[in-house]
């Protein structure tokens, strides 16, 4: 059977790694580079046929 101090120091290796995956997240997230996506590219186009054709800017 598990000890206290077994399921002490289990409970302390998993809590850190799941503390140093979020950090590791949270970095990855924050420095991530967003691609445009094609739908948020066509909509400028369909926004100034809407208008007449006129573009303003």
């Amino acid at each position: 059977m598990i000890s206290d101090d077994d399921l002490y120091r289990l409970a302390i290796v998993l809590g850190s790694i799941a503390m140093m995956l979020i950090v590791l997240y949270h970095f990855l997230e924050v420095n991530s580079v967003e691609d445009p996506s094609p739908e948020t590219k066509g909509k400028g186009k369909l926004q100034s046929s809407a208008n007449g054709g006129s573009t303003t800017r």
